[in-house]
């Protein structure tokens, strides 16, 4: 399964996983306002969900209704869509699986996961259960800011000049992009949708489950998500693995600054591979890899190549259509075939198709919420600085770490991140993740992962007096991705509380 908590399109710096509340905020005791939303879910068939429920047959579908505010109980309400694969032997409790974004859909990922995972330890000693969080996947109201249309015209859009008319004109779109948002979501169902308020779902939904505690299995912004929920309820945890992890204690501009750093180095090791081939389109020169990806994609800002889909390839969808190749050495061949394309002037489709699936677009032309949904979720999720210096500094900063992602020179300018000028208050702030007690939590990260760089799991895992983890690799989250290392470590630590011995490598 592909993971999201991805590198944003936009060159200008945009981070997939915000910070998790202030300590004092986050290790308060549940207010006595929790209880009352414990109701039980209102139960149907799988198929308003899944596709093919036939590899499903025991799962339970359904919704959970929570108040759009929590200080107005009696307002509006969101129904959050959830799954549940009963388990099949000798039952220890329910495993909640997140698989990121934000915005990713965890009853989709659990639908999958149930059917991959059959008859398996996991599979008969937990109930997996998929909780789509608000706005999110299956949950309504959809979180929805663009209509199919306006999303392929904002792709189209390549967003590099950073003169100050440039820089003014890109911010304009982002802006719209805000207002779209509120006009279309309300200003009430906008102001909600954080990680705050997903953490005290989780937790609605585990009492409406009538269970004591929870297992969780989070992966890239699942383990913010696990982390708020840890801090504010630790002694609703049982077991927690989470997976690809993000450090909130980081500003969002040095988050994403990391970030980007890290998919240089996937794109230098995916480059190197590359040049394994005398075809490779960056030739053979490690010295040259950068120059020559840029006198491919760099033309694209004035005019997009032809391609066998009517829209062409942008600008923005060569870099996002990379980026995406870049989470699994799977994906090369596609970026390679891109690239090859660009190079003699055939059809680059396979760069339009791996943006296209990162953006979640069909081949109808309809795109999922979830580019939206991640979007509000970030804004709310941290404190975003409004000084247009900061972010001009954020330029220089992202350019120095991420050569393959920079467009032209460094003009001093640069356009602000869309949640500097987001229309609703942040609803949690950077700081330390706390830990829900000694036993109860380990970090898995992976060496060469391009979107949450390893050294953010080696601080998660201290913050959280946690067990590290280390799979040597280069992708995005290893855990039930066949490994057996790792899985045999996961397993035993969920099932049997085993805590894996320091400097565990895989």
């Amino acid at each position: 399964m592909r993971r999201l908590g991805r590198l944003s399109a936009a060159l200008v710096v945009a981070t997939s996983a915000a910070a998790v509340l202030t300590p004092a905020a986050v290790a308060a005791p549940p207010t006595q306002t929790d209880a009352p939303y414990s109701t039980a879910p209102v139960w149907s068939s799988c198929a308003q969900f899944v596709d093919d429920t036939s590899r499903l047959p025991t799962a339970q579908c359904g919704t959970v209704a929570v108040p759009v505010d929590y200080t107005k109980p009696q307002g509006a309400q969101a129904q959050l869509a959830i799954i549940k694969v009963p388990a099949t032997g000798p039952r220890i409790g329910m495993l909640v699986v997140n698989p990121g974004g934000p915005g990713a859909s965890a009853v989709d990922t659990v639908a999958g996961m149930g059917a991959a995972l059959a008859g398996s330890p996991i599979a008969q000693r937990f109930d997996l259960v998929g909780i789509d969080p608000r706005g999110v996947g299956h949950s309504t109201p959809e979180l929805r800011c663009r209509t199919d249309a306006e999303f392929d015209a904002y792709r189209a859009e390549p967003m590099v000049d950073y003169s100050p008319a440039g820089v003014a004109d890109i911010e304009r779109l982002r802006r719209e992009l805000a207002t779209q948002c509120l006009d279309r979501m309300g200003a009430e169902f906008l102001a909600n949708v954080g990680t705050a308020e997903a953490a005290r779902d989780m937790d609605v939904v585990r009492a409406a489950l009538g269970e004591e505690q929870i297992n969780y299995l989070g992966f890239s912004y699942g383990t913010q998500l696990g982390a708020a929920y840890a801090a504010r309820y630790p002694d609703r945890v049982r077991a927690m693995v989470l997976d690809g992890p993000v450090d909130p204690s980081l500003d969002p501009i040095t988050e994403s600054v990391n970030q980007v750093g890290s998919f240089q180095r996937a794109f230098d090791k995916y480059a190197a591979d590359c040049a394994q081939s005398s075809a490779c389109p960056l030739g053979t020169d490690p010295a040259q890899f950068v120059t020559r990806y840029h006198q491919l994609v760099d033309p694209l800002v004035g005019r997009p190549a032809p391609t066998s889909d009517p829209r062409g390839l942008s600008y923005q969808d060569a870099i996002t259509g990379t980026a995406s190749a870049l989470y699994s050495p799977r994906y090369w061949t596609y970026l390679t075939s891109g690239l090859l394309g660009l190079q003699r002037g055939t059809d680059p489709i396979d760069l339009l198709l791996l943006a296209d699936d990162y953006q979640q677009r069909d081949r109808d032309g309809h795109y999922k919420n979830r580019r939206d949904a991640f979007t509000a979720i970030r804004c709310l999720d941290a404190v975003y600085p409004t000084d247009p210096a900061a972010w001009a500094d954020a330029d220089r900063r992202v350019r120095d770490a991420a050569p393959f992602l920079s467009y032209g020179a460094f003009t001093g300018f640069a356009p602000r991140d869309v949640c500097a000028m987001w229309p609703v208050p942040p609803t949690s702030t950077a700081a330390p993740a706390v830990s829900p007690g000694p036993g109860k939590v380990i970090v898995v990260a992976t060496t060469g992962d391009p979107a949450t760089p390893y050294e953010a799991g080696a601080v998660l895992a201290r913050q959280m007096d946690a067990s590290l983890v280390t799979f040597v690799g280069n992708q995005h989250t290893v855990v039930f991705n066949g490994d057996a290392c790792v899985d045999t470590t996961v397993l035993d630590f969920l099932i049997d509380s085993v805590v894996p011995p320091d400097g565990l490598r895989c």
